[in-house]
């Protein structure tokens, strides 16, 4: 991946800053194109492989490429932390420390203490703290959310999100934590809430270490709508969709598309259901079909969007849109999802200490009581 490109790299001041990208992994070298081609961008990439390392230096010529991260803390104005997830912490904290503003890769951390942590240590040394939720900075997400927001779709009646590919494989956590908080960020996003409980079901089809395949339902903290994640490493055709059903319509979301991404389906079924039980083979129901429109969006690279942002944070102090906080709330379902996962049952999104918004949260199978344990 070349550091040359230039697709989007026009309306940024020139102001000087330096910032460094660790880790050049799959994102790393994304990273690294993009703020690469931003002007007045000196960037440094930092990786421990030497492999990787030379891999950098063939896509970012005019980079700084250097295997020791304690060599150039102390000389950039911000940190892009890309390395594998259970890096994260201890990384960001290094930076963070030093006052640094610091973006780091999703999941912000691997556990809800570790993203609490990185969140009070920015706050102590005055530094920002950005997750890099790239679908936040979408611009079909953001038209999808007005369309939600209104009310063309009617009542939300649940949402289904579907992220499949034949890999990648990681070493370090599960298709969950890896795909997930894509999907997980997407739906707060649109909804401007919060899960507020999770199931999860998880299989490992290949290897002896992760799961390759799961399904998450939640359920939402207000609208107590419900949505489905569908992630997996295991899958023939690479498929990125979220789709939303409304009670007057339906949108779907295809990331994959070039053109039409999203498309509203004036589409939908009417009950004609009397309550009492109707000799009658099939429900006493009306379909509805109607046209297919897909609204213009104007797209730009969401990770240039995402990117450029946190260079604005760098340059003026503004507070990110995806700040720390947004990574913790992920981080939480997540944690929750491995609890779900391992006990085959619907449980609470709480926080680090157990509390579960402060309030009482009920079941079907199991009453939380939503305090400290």
């Amino acid at each position: 991946m070349s550091c040359s490109t230039d697709s989007n790299g026009g309306g940024m001041s020139h102001q000087h800053t330096r910032l460094a990208v660790v880790g050049y992994g799959y994102w790393g070298a994304k990273h690294a194109r993009v703020l690469s081609s931003v002007p007045g961008v000196d960037l440094v990439v930092v990786d421990n492989d030497p492999e990787r390392r030379a891999e950098a230096q063939r896509g970012c010529p005019n980079a700084d490429i250097t295997g020791n991260l304690a060599e150039v803390l102390d000389f950039v104005d911000g940190v892009v932390v890309a390395t594998p997830p259970r890096t994260h912490g201890d990384i960001a904290h290094r930076a963070l420390r030093l006052g640094k503003p610091v973006l780091v890769e999703k999941p912000l951390a691997t556990s809800t203490s570790v993203a609490r942590s990185l969140i009070d240590t920015a706050a102590e040394h005055g530094a920002r703290l950005m997750v890099g939720h790239t679908f936040e900075y979408n611009a079909a997400v953001w038209k999808l959310r007005e369309v939600i927001n209104s009310g063309e779709l009617g009542r939300v009646l649940y949402i289904d999100t579907a992220r499949l590919n034949l890999g990648i494989y990681q070493n370090d956590v599960d298709v969950i934590w890896d795909l997930a908080p894509h999907d997980l960020s997407i739906i707060s996003f649109l909804m401007g809430e919060r899960p507020v409980s999770v199931a999860a079901w998880a299989h490992r089809s290949l290897g002896a270490r992760h799961a390759d395949v799961a399904y998450l339902r939640l359920q939402l903290e207000r609208s107590l709508v419900p949505a489905f994640v569908h992630v997996s490493w295991l899958n023939p055709q690479k498929v990125r969709r979220v789709t939303v059903v409304g009670d007057r319509k339906m949108a779907v979301y295809d990331d994959l598309l070039d053109e039409d991404r999203i498309r509203i389906y004036d589409i939908g079924v009417d009950s004609n259901d009397p309550g009492e039980p109707v000799d009658t083979p099939a429900m006493p129901v009306t379909y509805r079909t109607g046209d297919i429109v897909s609204p213009h969006v104007v797209l730009r690279e969401p990770l240039w969007v995402q990117d450029t942002h946190f260079l604005d944070c760098v340059r003026t102090g503004a507070r990110p849109l995806t700040p720390g906080a947004s990574g913790l709330d992920v981080v939480r379902v997540l944690s929750a999802s491995d609890v779900a996962r391992k006990s085959g049952r619907e449980v609470p999104v709480h926080d680090e200490h157990g509390v579960v918004d402060g309030r009482q949260v009920t079941f079907a199978h199991t009453k939380f009581t939503g305090t400290p344990s």
